[in-house]
């Protein structure tokens, strides 16, 4: 099996932002990937659902342990264009998610700028990425509310 980079990934979640945006929800994408398998995307649906809490990382994750068939994903690496919320976060942290690969960062809404503890909310062993491919993912957001003004 052909191994991808995390360039490569990154491109499929912002593939996933941009069926956000031209859907009108904030253009985030995410996937979960393990062993070179995309196991879940998702990107924000929470104006289309009317769920505050359909956001793409948590509907990446949600499809990845139903194909998993279980709530762990140990073995896998999210990928998402912005750094995810407290919410995600913690998602994430209970997923077991070992890899976090974000593209830009969210000094507003992010986890970091809310939860000031200096604790992370993933796993122990789980390792943060952050920077691939962030002026992409930076510029999507950018586009998207500058055209709600």
């Amino acid at each position: 099996m052909e191994a991808f980079d995390d360039s490569y990934y990154m491109g499929i979640a912002l593939d996933e932002a941009r069926a956000a945006a031209a859907e009108g929800e904030i253009p985030v994408g995410a996937v979960v990937v393990a062993g070179g398998r995309i196991l879940g995307k998702g990107h924000n649906r929470t104006e289309r659902l009317r769920d505050v809490t359909a956001h793409a990382e948590m509907l990446a994750i949600s499809a990845a342990a139903s194909l998993k068939g279980g709530k762990y994903l140990a073995d896998a690496t999210l990928y998402v264009t912005v750094e995810p919320c407290p919410m995600c976060a913690g998602a994430i942290g209970w997923a077991q998610i070992r890899r976090i690969v974000v593209g830009a960062p969210d000094t507003k809404r992010g986890f970091r700028a809310i939860v000031r503890t200096g604790a992370s909310p993933f796993h122990p062993k789980a390792v943060y990425t952050e920077g691939v491919r962030a002026d992409e993912c930076a510029a999507l957001m950018r586009s998207f509310f500058s055209s709600k003004r």
